[in-house]
């Protein structure tokens, strides 16, 4: 860090030598990046193409603008409206320059961070270019709502890709017109930018050639150290998998243990985090014997493995496995995410065969059904899917952090815009956050699985409607009579809280459908102590809306943990001394988390 870095801002004033001096800091570090944005080029470690994106954006615009610019009359129409808003907003603009009064022509959402710095508005000049920009963002997608002919996927990537060009333009992206940055800018004589191209090199480098935008401060959040450090062991393992039990806390516990099938997208700790967050931890202390998969971070040699060894080699092994340990034929289950949806998988092929492996499901933010998958179809069609395949040929792979931006992109003025104002314009490195550090630790997938997913679940659809085949074996949700906790959370962009309600209506046996506030992670992810947002309970889930479900709900305040425990109780309360980790037979291998989860992308 520079050494005019010393004083408060509060105290200094601009400074041109140190600013100049300080100007070609940054753009020391800024070939710095480029250098390790090279680096890997030349060694032949990476090599450039186009990505796949780029032609379906393309195509996708080239769509819209057919319908614009097919008629006369309609592209000058199209011409005549942007004109018309930027003529208004000068006006209006002239108007407040003259010291009269004057209605903004656009004024940003009250949920936009983006702009609510004071000067946005008390400053003319900011106040002009954001409203320009509002005014040409609100233009672009009107040309897409509007656009006439276009069939519902090629409107919704269109709307996608709009809102990431203008996500990616807005004027708080940048120095110059950015009132907060180039006050921090004149402030500390051009520090900020020192620290931030500094920044922008390490994770140049980190990313080998790749921006990997740091979202959390490493510094005190090391697995097994500060998070994932329920007491456990792990006691069975295989290629895929790592099964861990957890220490008892309480002299008795249920009999039917619990097992935890979490997405392999995503490492399992999410349900492990800090001690006072740690949903695992919390059924711990309630009396569950808890039971969690840790999958591998596979490589190219397990790119093979399909969603069948993942169902073989992941839940049904862990059954097999419990019963040794425990002696329990049935087991409570719960699947996370795409975890859910395989658990439901599994309880469909168990159903098929007739054995009775499981006393109750419970889904945290699941889908079985893709008919309203949300924003992530955008990625979905035979065109992307066969490209991602190709891609996906050479390394055996798809890299995790390809996943991670595409969830990332969802909101990208949460997770991607804001940090790189934060870090690369103002130069302030991120707090230690476990939630994001856990987010930015990605993992790869098999292709052969991922391709499976892909086509049978989001492309093809065909879990629900009973023509998904998996170990040779035609799955029927309906065939599940087991009891079911389907949890949804309400601003899920992954799994949309309307596709989860409308997947309730597959299964064969009770279902109650739970709706929890906030989002795919900090809703599921909720601890009793904390006292934060709320959850609807409405037992009314055939044939009907999310939007009409919800006017017959009943809200109750806080966490839905303690509601989802009395419902594991109501199903089976036996209870019986708490067991020991491990048999004989089945020694502990390692401490938890275990070291299958410690392996980075």
């Amino acid at each position: 860090m520079s050494e005019v870095a010393s004083e408060t801002n509060a105290t200094k004033k601009f400074d041109p030598e140190a600013f100049a001096m300080n100007l070609a800091k940054a753009m020391e570090s800024s070939g710095q990046a480029l250098a390790a944005y090279l680096k890997p080029r030349e060694n032949g470690e990476a090599r450039d193409k186009p990505p796949n994106e780029i032609g379906e954006v393309v195509k996708t615009f080239s769509a819209v603008a057919e319908y614009w610019l097919s008629d006369n009359q309609r592209s000058a129409d199209l011409q005549a409206r942007i004109a018309k808003a930027y003529i208004d907003l000068w006006g209006s603009s002239a108007r407040r320059l003259a010291g009269e009064a004057a209605t903004p022509a656009i004024e940003p959402s009250p949920r936009d961070k983006r702009f609510k710095d004071p000067e946005w508005k008390s400053n003319q000049f900011f106040d002009f270019v954001m409203q320009l920009y509002l005014l040409t963002t609100q233009w672009a997608q009107d040309l897409v709502r509007n656009a006439e002919g276009l069939d519902d996927h090629t409107r919704k990537k269109a709307e996608f890709y709009v809102l990431q060009i203008t996500n990616a333009l807005a004027p708080s992206n940048f120095v110059l017109t950015n009132p907060e940055v180039l006050r921090e800018t004149l402030a500390s004589s051009g520090d900020n930018l020192v620290r931030g191209m500094k920044m922008l090199a390490e994770d140049i480098e980190a990313g080998h050639g790749t921006l990997r935008i740091r979202q959390s401060d490493p510094a005190n959040l090391a697995v097994g150290v500060n998070m994932a450090t329920t007491p456990g062991k792990v006691i069975f393992q295989n290629e895929l998998m790592q099964l861990i039990q957890y220490t008892p806390s309480t002299e008795t516990v249920l009999r039917t243990p619990l097992l935890i099938v979490p997405p392999w997208i995503n490492k399992f700790y999410i349900l492990d985090l800090k001690p006072e967050k740690s949903y695992i931890k919390w059924c711990v202390d309630q009396g569950v014997t808890v039971f969690v998969i840790s999958w591998v971070n596979p490589d190219k040699k397990l790119g093979q493995k399909t969603f069948e060894d993942y169902m073989k080699q992941g839940p049904l092994a862990a059954m097999d496995v419990i019963e040794q340990v425990t002696g329990e034929m049935k087991v409570h289950t719960a699947g996370y995410c795409v975890g859910g949806t395989l658990l439901a998988s599994t309880l469909a092929w168990l159903a098929d065969k007739r054995r009775v492996r499981v006393t109750s499901a419970t889904f945290f933010a699941a889908q079985v059904d893709f008919t309203h998958a949300g924003d992530l179809l955008v990625f979905v069609d035979e065109h992307q899917i066969s490209a991602l395949e190709r891609d996906m040929q050479a390394s055996g792979v798809l890299e995790g952090g390809k996943m991670a931006m595409a969830f990332n992109m969802l909101r990208s003025n949460d997770l991607i815009w804001s940090y790189v104002v934060s870090n690369y314009l103002k130069g302030q490195p991120p707090s230690s956050f476990d939630l994001l550090h856990w987010n930015s630790d990605a993992t790869r997938m098999p292709a052969a699985n991922h391709s499976y997913y892909m086509r049978n679940c989001y492309l093809e659809n065909r879990l629900s409607t009973g023509s998904m085949v998996l170990d040779n074996t035609l799955l029927d949700l309906s065939k599940v009579k087991v009891p079911v906790y389907n949890l949804a959370t309400r601003e899920d962009h992954i799994a949309p809280a309307d596709s989860v309600l409308y997947g309730s209506q597959f299964f064969g046996g009770p279902v109650r459908y739970v709706l929890a506030g906030s989002g795919h992670i900090a809703g599921v992810v909720n601890p009793p102590a904390s006292g934060k947002y709320q959850y609807w309970t409405n037992d009314n889930i055939r044939d009907i809306s999310l939007a009409d479900w919800l006017k017959g709900a009943q809200e109750h305040k806080g966490s839905w943990w303690p509601d989802w425990h009395q419902w594991l109780e109501s199903i089976d309360a036996e209870t019986v001394p708490a067991r020991p980790v491990g048999t004989a037979a089945l020694p502990p291998i390692e401490d938890a988390p275990g070291s299958y989860v410690r392996v980075r992308a």
